[in-house]
Parts: structure tokens; sequence; C-alpha cells
């Protein structure tokens, strides 16, 4: 019956899709505009003059670069190239006041979640928005953060939409909508009692967001399932309810027994998709940590003995640091339970990790707050716990390409890859938060904001 259910919903979703095209608003100066259709790749030629080229390749940023464009791909990158002529007619972009930088990537976000730290915002959208409208909203939110300068994302869970993420993403790199290239995880993995909704009469039947199993033959049965409906990723829930431990510890109450998370880990790197894990305290860490996952997300305290374990797995940290303090500002989280205060162990165990020489990509838990604040704030708390500004613009760039498996298409500006670019009228390397102002946005050679 659930099966049943989902292949229809999820076939009322991808027919909404379309619809959004037209009913979302545009944001930015892109050509895609309300009531139009998301422009085509461009099949002719475009050079981009940028004064300052942070291209992720080479060992300092390139002054005058001129980067040539065909259709979807990056041609050419040539340095020092003031006055030198466009060949033939082909369009010319002059960004030569600003700086361009490869195509920002968010690894963790929510794209058919609209905000859930506030009172009440997580049962309205889960109990009274049906679920075509919750996929029209999620267009109007790609789009946001396409324009916000990420033109990749992974999307780790749809918090009770099923898989509308698989026809989001679909759509997406069929033309129909614009936004960032998606991997999606579909529904997460949580076991009985530890997700919401909870606390309602027992007597009814209500829905939750994740999907619920216990023990390790659903949880086998529950990763393929997952699978054949379209998930790129598998994401699980490793812990639940943080609060404090001795000393600047986080401790948590673990979800899955160890069988099962070793069963989740081992059915779905069978099938060659990887894993991420929410894991917030210490044994939640450790578990998935032990499991063998692919990355941690959160992860507000990690102990030592555990960064070591990550680092000779290679494990990816996904600390998320924005939502928290975000939750703290709004003086409610109520979607971390027992968290209270707790940013200054967070960026403790950021700072651990990070001269650890764990691996760090950049992700946000966009959607766990609303889309209309800017995820690129994240970055402004990356580098205040540790990071120069250019660790923390590899880190949604090359470090991020390379967890979510893309690293041969996007990450950097060099020819053969997708000419994703951004750029931003002043320095991120002298100021981090130049990269909450992106002024230009190119995903596969189509221009979404900027570049008039």
């Amino acid at each position: 019956m659930i099966r049943k259910q989902a292949r229809r919903l999820t076939l009322m979703l991808a027919a909404a899709l379309p619809l959004a095209a037209l009913s979302a608003p545009a944001f930015g100066s892109g050509p895609a505009q309300a009531g139009e259709q998301q422009p085509a790749a461009s099949t002719g030629v475009t050079f981009i003059r940028c004064g300052t080229l942070i291209d992720e390749k080479s060992p300092a940023p390139l002054k005058n670069a001129l980067i040539e464009v065909s259709g979807a791909k990056i041609v050419s990158v040539t340095a020092d190239a003031t006055g030198s002529p466009r060949p033939g007619s082909a369009k010319l972009i002059d960004l030569s006041s600003a700086t361009c930088l490869p195509g920002l990537i968010d690894s963790h976000t929510h794209i058919l979640l609209q905000g859930d730290q506030k009172p009440g915002q997580y049962e309205e959208q889960i109990l009274k928005w049906s679920l075509p409208y919750r996929a029209i909203r999620a267009t109007q939110s790609a789009r946001r953060a396409l324009e916000y300068g990420f033109t990749s994302i992974r999307d780790l869970e749809t918090e009770g939409a099923y898989y509308a993420d698989v026809a989001l993403r679909d759509a997406i790199r069929e033309g129909v909508v614009p936004g960032p290239r998606m991997k999606v995880a579909t529904r997460a993995l949580d076991v009985t009692g530890a997700y919401p909704l909870l606390g309602y009469d027992p007597a009814l039947t209500l829905p939750h967001g994740v999907q619920v199993i216990d023990g390790p033959y659903e949880a086998r049965k529950a990763v393929r399932e997952e699978i054949s409906y379209g998930a790129d990723w598998i994401k699980v829930y490793a812990d639940k309810s943080v609060y404090p431990g001795p000393g600047q510890t986080m401790e948590s109450i673990p979800t899955f027994t160890s069988e099962e998370l070793h069963a989740i880990v081992d059915e779905a790197h069978r099938e060659r998709h990887p894993v991420a894990a929410h894991a917030m305290g210490l044994e939640g860490v450790h578990n998935a940590v032990e499991a063998g996952v692919d990355s941690v997300e959160h992860g507000v305290y990690i102990s030592d003995d555990d960064l070591q374990t990550m680092l000779s797995h290679g494990t990816y940290y996904v600390p998320t640091l924005f939502i928290f303090v975000y939750s703290d500002q709004i003086q409610s989280a109520e979607g971390f339970q027992g968290w209270h205060g707790g940013t200054s162990i967070h960026a403790e165990t950021f700072r651990r990790a990070h001269r650890a020489g764990v691996k760090i990509a950049f992700g946000t838990d966009a959607g766990g707050f609303e889309w209309t604040v800017n995820p690129a704030k994240e970055f402004s708390y990356m580098v205040e716990y540790g990071m120069t500004p250019a660790e923390a613009i590899r880190a949604a760039t090359v470090t991020a390409s390379e967890l979510l498996r893309i690293q041969d298409e996007v990450g950097t500006v060099e020819p053969g890859k997708h000419a994703d670019l951004v750029a931003v009228p002043s320095d991120p390397l002298a100021d981090i938060t130049a990269l909450e102002h992106v002024s230009f946005v190119m995903k596969d050679g189509v221009v979404y904001k900027g570049g008039q």
C-alpha cells in the first residue's frame, strides 16, 4: 500500500512541477523570468572576462582571466588576457570588476522544507500542506538556491514528501524548471519513536518525516527501496535528543543498534551508494563512524578518537554551523531536542576537526531555516571558527564536489568541466561575507543572474 501511494504521489508531484515554472517569481536579473521557460543551454560560444578568477586549480587567483564557454562546458581559461579580442561575433560577458569562482556547492539542504525551527512550522508543512503545493514551493527554493550561487546541492531527505526530490532533480536536469543540479536522499531512515511527528493521540495514524524501520532485515529492505525510487544517497539518523555531557562534550541517545547501522551501510555500499549520517553527539557519531558512513552531518561533538577514525576512513564532516546559531537566535530548537546553547561545543569540534585534517565539506541545512535566508552565511562561521577564507571556499567547491562524487564535472574552473561560475563584486579572500552578495550565476553555460 505504501509503495502504491508513493508511486501515485511521485506522479502527482512530477505533474505539478511544470506549473511551478509559471508560479515562481524571478528573484534576480537572469533570463528566466516569471511566466517564462527556463532558457535552453547555449549552443554558441561565450567569453567571460574576470577581473580576478579563483579557479581552485592555480596556486593563486588569476588576474584578468578570460574564460571560453561553448554550450555547457568550459573550453579554455587564459590568464593575463587584458585586451585580448574575442574571436568573431562571440558573446562577451564583462566581469572585469568582479571576482569569479566555481559554482558553489551546498552539500546539506532540504529543498522541500521551508523552515522547521519555529514553533508549529514543521507540523504545518507535514499535516496541512499538500504534496503538490510543497513541490511547487520547492521549485521556488531551488531557484533561490541557484541565485544565491549554489549550482549544485545534495538534498538530504524530503521530510514527509516521499520521493518528490527525485521528481524535482529530474525536472531540473531536463530543463523543466531552473535550479541546482541535485543529488538526493529521498526518505531518511530512523527507528520507531525517534522522529516527528510524535506526541499525538496514539489512536491517530500520522505521517513521519522519515521512513521508520526496525531491525537489520527492514534496514536492508529500506535501502533497496530508496535506491529503487531514485535515491543517490542514503541518509540515516544515528542519534536523537542531544544533551550536554561532562566538560565540553555533547552526548546523545543512539537510534539504530550497531547491527542495524552496519546493515544499512553494507547494503548501500554493496549497491554503490554512499551513506550520510545525521549524528550530533558522542554516541551517535561514534556508532556512525564505526559503521563506515561516508559523511557525518552536524557532528556537534566528535571525540578525538573518532576524528582519527574519520581521517583514516576518509569520512567527510559536514558541520552545518549556521543553523545552530540560527536556532539560538530565535530561542527555539524544536528540530534539535535537548539543544541548549551548544554552539561553543560545536565551534570547538569544528576547530579540532580542522586541525586534525578531516575533510570538511560546506553544508548549511537550508530548509531547516527559511530559504529566504541566504545559506552563504555559513561561510562566516567557518572562518570565525578557524578556516581561512580560501579554505572555506575550497570546502564549498573542490571538497564538496568530491563528497558528491562529481569532481570530474564541477568544483574547479578548467577546460572540460561544466560551465558553472559565480561572481561577487568584492574579494572573498579578504572578506568572506562577499559570498553573501553573488551578482552573477552561470550553470551549464546558461546565465541565471547578472551578465546583462
